[in-house]
């Protein structure tokens, strides 16, 4: 079993910054490929960035390119989202998950989801 914690939403304005953390219970951390997605209101959740199942390649959504980097830390069984140069459309509730398949994301089973944080970026 794993749970996820997500932290580290907030309010900012566009252009700003935030860093996301989602923290991993179990011991088991290492065997998961961890991504993150987010969801607007009224939209369907999406994938905004993942580690591949090894962790050696990352995968990005087009509109969060350059702007967004996910990294990890496995000693610490955490997740991180960067998050630069913010935009109003980047306002949503964001969550990580985590999958045991080896398939790149998003396309991947998820086996666990955080219960996400918000994040709103003002114009």
């Amino acid at each position: 079993q794993v749970q996820l914690v997500e932290s580290g939403g907030g309010w900012v304005q566009a252009g700003g910054s935030l860093r996301l953390s989602c923290a991993a219970s179990g011991r088991t951390f290492s065997s998961y490929a961890m991504d993150w997605f987010r969801q607007a209101p009224g939209k369907e959740r999406e994938f905004v960035a993942g580690f591949s199942f090894n962790g050696g390649n990352t995968y990005y959504r087009d509109s969060v390119k350059g702007r967004f980097t996910i990294s990890r830390d496995n000693a610490k069984n955490t997740v991180f989202l960067q998050m630069n140069d913010l935009k109003p459309e980047d306002t949503a509730v964001y969550y990580c998950a985590a999958s045991s398949t080896r398939v790149p994301p998003p396309g991947r089973l998820y086996n666990y989801w955080g219960q996400g944080t918000q994040v709103t970026v003002s114009s």
